[in-house]
């Protein structure tokens, strides 16, 4: 029987075959259609018909190596170039620098920066208020300087350690200040042409030493850097040399160099006062000792408001000119209710002679002659004012409270005392609780504490007090007229300076806060008779001293015991 798929699979075979050929014959054409005209580019003299050999390849990458050979050749001229260029900018730049120093900066290095960096230092002076002072929102805005001399640092952040003076125990803030009163002295005794100093005389140079370092002020501040005011003087001398320096988180630079004479420079003291003659005929004794018999270049100023003592002040007045031979003051009586600002207002007015620097003063302060070249260095008109801050003496009755008497006013200031307290039971002294050793002139936390809440001391020129505006006349009483100037001047143009005084003391005095005070008035009044009482040791004697008086019974009995037995 014959096998009827053997036809067909033969023609299968045949049809693959067919499709096989034809797409054999599709390929072709399209190699044809896709392959490239030969192209005389790709072939080299010599291997004509030999397109894409070793040789062609060898060459192409020849090519390639030297065109960026070429390209580096170029770019290396081209930084020698611009090198060059810098170069001589930086030439010219360090000859500019050498014929003129850039106004109020000079560096005391021997490289000067270029470009950014004086321009960003200068940026770093002004926002310091080295040359004009900055617009403040209030009194707590301020940085306050701290003021030193050789020896001492009077500081007004203390904290439970720190003392309101105190030797620069810190190897780095020693260094600190010696390399700034060095480089000051080196400004001085080679002075340049900004510094005003004649050519022709070399006498005057490098005649200071650091024993003419009279004070200095410095202030940091953690976004710009630390400012340096620095006072030379020579002995017995009224010309004073100025020299300002800013660190800027680096080398330290110079600022200015000026000279301050002091002579004819006069002080109008302006005394409001209602009442407490005898606190007055003690101030007078100041004024006499320091002003009239040392001094003689200041004016005084009082103020009496009321009637009643009126004639006591002017016979301690008149007394003190007869026997001095001094006539420069003027008691104005006023017959109106006590008023700080009003009184500091009527004394500012009554100067007829022209600008006059003032110093505000209350008849419980007590200050020495350098106090007064201080009030001069520290104010000039229509640039800066000066807020002192005074070192204010704790209640004696405290202070010396083993003491039968509190010793007089100016051995609290001199003399080295050493002070028990004791405790006493039904009269028998029983035990020694503390003892206390110190000179109160060097203001210890335990004779008393800065006073950096008050701003009624200040030294400042006639003319910028009227510029200013003055007091609020509207404030009576105590208190507040003296902070909304100061805060007027804090909202100006002018630089306040703002550091503790060594030579200048606030005597204890009670306070009696009247029930007529606004109530910031009497706050303010309430904090500060609180703060003048005595130091934290002795208020906490006194607030302990049930406590402490048990003890002592405890251990007078636990002793009689003993004895007995």
């Amino acid at each position: 029987m014959p096998r009827r798929g053997f036809p067909l699979q033969g023609r299968v075979r045949w049809l693959l075959l067919a499709l096989f050929l034809l797409l054999v014959l599709l390929l072709f054409a399209y190699l044809l259609e896709c392959t490239p005209p030969a192209d005389a580019s790709q072939t080299l003299p010599g291997v004509v018909g030999e397109p894409f050999n070793r040789e062609y390849y060898q060459t192409l990458l020849q090519e390639h190596e030297e065109r960026h050979l070429s390209r580096v050749y170029s770019l290396k001229r081209q930084i020698a170039q611009l090198k060059q260029e810098l170069q001589e900018m930086s030439d010219k730049l360090k000859v500019m620098q050498e014929k003129k120093e850039p106004p109020g900066v000079q560096g005391l290095g021997e490289n000067q920066e270029p470009g950014d960096l004086l321009e960003f230092l200068h940026s770093q002076i002004d926002k310091a208020e080295v040359n004009a002072g900055a617009r403040l929102p209030s009194e707590y805005a301020l940085v306050p300087f701290e003021s030193f001399t050789s020896s001492k640092v009077y500081q007004l952040e203390m904290g439970l350690t720190r003392h309101p003076e105190e030797k620069p125990v810190r190897k780095d803030r020693r260094d600190e200040l010696v390399e700034a009163v060095e480089a000051a002295l080196d400004i001085i005794n080679n002075p340049d042409e900004e510094d005003g100093v004649e050519e022709d005389v070399p006498v005057q140079r490098q005649t200071y030493t650091d024993s003419h370092f009279m004070e200095g002020l410095y202030r940091t501040e953690r976004d710009k850097g630390t400012l340096y005011e620095l006072f030379f003087a020579k002995e017995d001398s009224s010309s004073f040399r100025h020299v300002s320096l800013f660190r800027p988180f680096g080398p330290i630079m110079k600022v200015r160099s000026t000279s301050v004479e002091t002579l004819g420079m006069i002080i109008n003291i302006i005394v409001p006062l209602a009442g407490r003659v005898d606190t007055f005929s003690q101030f007078l004794q100041n004024f006499r000792e320091v002003c009239v018999q040392r001094d003689r270049q200041v004016h005084l100023t009082v103020v009496y408001f009321g009637q009643e003592g009126l004639q006591e002040v002017k016979s301690s007045l008149e007394k003190m000119s007869r026997e001095e031979t001094f006539s420069n003051y003027t008691l104005i009586p006023v017959d109106e209710e006590f008023s700080r600002g009003r009184g500091l207002d009527i004394g500012a007015n009554a100067w007829k002679n022209g600008d006059v620097l003032m110093f505000f003063c209350d008849v419980d302060i007590r200050f020495s002659l350098d106090f007064l070249n201080t009030c001069r260095l520290h104010a000039a008109p229509n640039k800066k004012v000066f807020y002192p801050v005074v070192f204010s003496l704790y209640n004696p009755a405290i202070v010396y409270g083993s003491l039968e008497l509190a010793p007089p006013i100016e051995q609290q200031l001199v003399r080295r005392l050493n002070i028990t307290l004791i405790l006493t039971l039904n009269n028998l002294k029983l035990c020694k609780i503390l003892s206390l050793n110190f000179y109160l002139q060097s203001h210890k936390k335990d004779a008393g504490f800065w006073r950096d809440f008050g701003f009624g001391m200040t030294c400042q020129y006639r003319s910028d007090f009227l510029n200013i505006g003055g007091f609020d006349l509207e404030v009576k009483g105590w208190g507040v007229e003296d902070v909304h100037l100061y805060r007027k001047y804090l909202r100006s143009e002018l630089i306040v300076i703002r550091s503790p005084v060594s030579s200048l003391f606030h005597l204890w005095h009670e306070k009696q806060c009247a029930d007529e005070l606004t109530p910031e008035q009497y706050r303010m009044c309430i904090q500060s008779k609180a703060m003048n009482e005595a130091s934290h040791p002795h208020l906490g004697m006194l607030v302990f001293r049930d406590e402490i008086e048990a003890h002592l019974r405890k251990q007078a009995f636990k002793t009689q015991s003993k004895t007995e037995a």
